[in-house]
């Protein structure tokens, strides 16, 4: 079987469980927050003052630290999975 089809056939990631979908659609939710923010600081040091950078701050180290959670444990179900799909050949 050519190289091609063998890896289209293969899985090659695990099923999301509710856990890991809260966690992406979290981790897109401050995304979209830091993106906001960003795009909003003129109106929010309006608004905030002196507290609008610290606010997107704070956004962004929210968004990076879920961003590596969310890659350990996606990570950690892809091996899983992958695991048991290859002990079943």
């Amino acid at each position: 079987m050519p190289l091609w089809l063998d890896l289209l056939r293969t899985p090659m990631a695990a099923p999301e469980t509710p856990a890991l979908r809260r966690l992406r659609l979290t981790w897109q939710g401050l995304c979209l927050g830091l993106a906001g923010g960003i795009a909003m600081i003129r109106p929010l040091r309006a608004l905030l003052g002196q507290a609008a950078p610290a606010v997107v701050a704070c956004l962004l180290v929210a968004t990076l630290s879920v961003t590596a959670a969310y890659l350990v444990r996606k990570n950690r179900a892809d091996t899983a999975y992958l695991d048991r799909a290859g002990e079943g050949e």
